[in-house]
Formats: structure tokens, C-alpha cells, sequence
């Protein structure tokens, strides 16, 4: 019998199974492959402390961060690539790297970083999920982060305002949208009819960012008017996650 696969990640809420993207990209890829996933969602008797989330674990191994939890599962034979052409390869790295340098900014500046968002949305829905103290610090400390992560993407130093960047960080993520809605096309997914890794990583950076509901929707409202990558994330929300949404804990994660 197969080792069982645990993934500690954080949970739902507006329709969707996690509102974390790099916790989605695992959960989109898990269905897309096959993986038995157990998931255990976030709750108040969580013991972590850093926020480093989602994290595998197996009898001998944990693995965090999203590219090496999908590295570590095609190595358990889950490979949601395996039809692709070495081209289609490429372009997946291709692909995931523009999202991080482009998209993944913005995203982590309309959760974290923008005051509206973060003190009516963000900051409270995290701190209902982790327990006290740590929920008095942890929001904080992964904003800082967020921040942090937004300004290296960006080239400049961790100290540097965020206001001389923040255009910018907006129309890059517009126009790789942009991009994304005109490589998808009238396309299922990215490269056809069976979902990928690209579909995976995709789904898991715009789920959150359509769904959710802000008060401030710069980038959100831009994302609506691409209609054929709407339908892209409810397509995967209704095919792949319909018997899975809500919050519970513990709950079995098969395809």
C-alpha cells in the first residue's frame, strides 16, 4: 500500500477550495494527476508558526513549495504532463516564470499589501484560522513577507517604497492577462483537452483573484473582462472540485 500523502494547506471560502494560491496550484495539480491527497485544512489547533504553507508530508519526507511538492509527486508516478511534447515542456517553464515575475506581484499586492483589502478581508480571514496569540502576529508577519517578495520580484531593494512600483506592478500583471487570454484562446485548457501543470499554476493565481470579494478590484475587474479565463476557473471549480468545496478539515482529496 501506497504511503499516505497529507498536505497542510489553507482552507476555502467563496466558492473556493483554498483562497491561498500556492495552496491551489497543489490541490488543481493533485486532482489533475491523480493524487490521493488527504487534505488537512489550517484551523486554531495549528501548530505551525511561520505561515509556510502548503506543506506535504509522507511516512519518510515534507515537502514545501508548490514546484517541489509537483516535482516531488511526478516522482510518485502523478505526472499530469506526461502527454506533453518537449516544446509544451518548455513552455510550462516558460510560462510559470512569467506568472511569478508578472502576475504573482499583483496578486500578492490586492490580498496583502493594499490597506482596504488586507484590514477588511485578508488580515481577518487568516486570523480566524490560526490560533491564539499567533493570530495577533502572523497576519502581520506574512504581509511583510508579501511586501518583501513583491519588491525583490521587482528589482529593487527590500527597503524601497512600494508606491514607485506599484503602477507598474499593475499593468505588468494586466498585460500578462492579457497574454494568458489570448494563449488560451477558445481552448479547455493550455494545451488542449487535459489539464497540465500551466493549467495548475494558472488556476491556482486567478481562482483567488476572481472570486474573492474586495473592496478594491483594480485588477480583478480587468481579469472579468477576460471571459474565456473565467470560464477556464469555473470549468476546473466545477469539474474537478465541486464534491471538495467548503472548509472542513481532514478531508479526502481523490480524483
Amino acid at each position: 500500500m501506497a504511503a499516505p500523502l497529507e498536505l497542510s494547506c489553507w482552507g476555502g471560502g467563496w466558492g473556493l477550495p483554498s483562497v491561498h494560491s500556492e495552496s491551489l496550484v497543489v490541490m488543481a495539480y493533485a486532482k489533475f494527476s491523480g493524487a490521493p491527497l488527504k487534505v488537512n485544512v489550517i484551523d486554531n489547533t495549528w501548530k505551525g508558526s511561520r505561515g509556510d504553507v502548503p506543506v506535504l508530508t509522507t511516512e519518510d519526507n515534507i515537502v514545501s513549495q508548490p514546484a517541489k511538492i509537483l516535482n516531488f509527486l511526478r516522482k510518485q508516478k502523478y505526472n499530469a504532463d506526461y502527454e506533453l511534447s518537449a516544446k509544451q515542456g518548455a513552455d510550462t517553464l516558460a510560462y510559470i516564470a512569467l506568472l511569478e515575475e508578472k502576475l504573482l506581484p499583483a496578486v500578492l499586492h490586492t490580498f496583502w499589501v493594499e490597506s482596504d483589502n488586507y484590514f477588511t478581508v485578508t488580515k481577518p480571514w487568516f486570523a480566524s484560522r490560526i490560533p491564539f496569540p499567533l493570530s495577533l502576529i502572523l497576519p502581520g508577519r506574512m504581509s511583510k513577507g508579501a511586501l518583501n517578495r513583491i519588491l525583490l520580484t521587482r528589482g529593487v531593494p527590500p527597503l524601497y517604497h512600494l508606491r514607485e512600483v506599484e503602477a507598474q506592478i499593475y499593468r505588468d500583471a494586466k498585460e500578462c492577462l492579457n497574454l494568458l487570454s489570448n494563449r488560451l484562446g477558445t481552448s479547455q485548457f493550455f494545451f488542449g483537452d487535459t489539464p497540465s501543470t500551466l493549467d495548475a499554476y494558472v488556476f491556482g493565481y486567478l481562482a483567488p483573484l476572481y472570486k474573492v470579494r474586495f473592496p478594491k478590484v483594480q485588477l480583478q475587474e480587468h481579469l472579468k473582462q477576460l471571459f474565456n479565463l473565467c470560464r477556464f476557473c469555473d470549468d476546473i471549480l466545477n469539474s474537478y472540485f465541486r464534491l471538495s468545496l467548503g472548509d472542513g478539515r481532514n478531508c479526502p482529496f481523490k480524483k
